[in-house]
C-alpha cells in the first residue's frame, strides 16, 4: 500500500511540476500583460494544489493534512484576488491598452 501512496505523490509533484512549467513559458511567450497575468494565476494556483495535496497523501498523519487544507483554501481565496487587483491597474493605467481592450468607459483615464 505504501507504493501506491508513493506512486499518487510522484504523479501529483510531475502535474505540479508541469503547471509551474506552463504557466512560466505563458509568462515569457504571451505578450499582452493580462494574458501573462492569467497564465501566472492558473499556473499558480494548479501546481500549489498539487503539491500540497502530494504532501497530505505522502504524510498521511492528520495534522499536516489540515495545515495543507488551511494553506490551500487561503491561496485560493488570496491569489485571484491579487491577480484582479494586479488586473484592475493594468486595465486603468495603461493608456495603450485601448488596441487590445475595448472599454466600458470611454472618459479620460488616470
Amino acid at each position: 500500500m505504501e507504493w501506491v501512496r508513493f506512486a499518487m505523490t510522484a504523479i501529483l509533484l510531475a502535474v505540479a511540476v508541469f503547471s509551474f512549467g506552463s504557466a512560466m513559458l505563458g509568462v515569457y511567450q504571451f505578450g499582452f500583460i493580462l494574458n501573462r497575468i492569467h497564465a501566472s494565476g492558473i499556473g499558480d494556483t494548479l501546481g500549489l494544489f498539487c503539491i500540497c495535496l502530494a504532501v497530505m497523501i505522502g504524510s498521511g498523519e492528520l495534522g499536516v493534512i489540515l495545515k495543507m487544507c488551511l494553506i490551500v483554501g487561503f491561496m485560493w481565496l488570496t491569489s485571484p484576488v491579487s491577480t484582479h487587483f494586479i488586473a484592475q491597474i493594468e486595465y486603468y493605467m495603461d493608456q495603450k491598452l485601448d488596441d487590445y481592450v475595448e472599454r466600458e468607459d470611454k472618459h479620460e483615464h488616470i
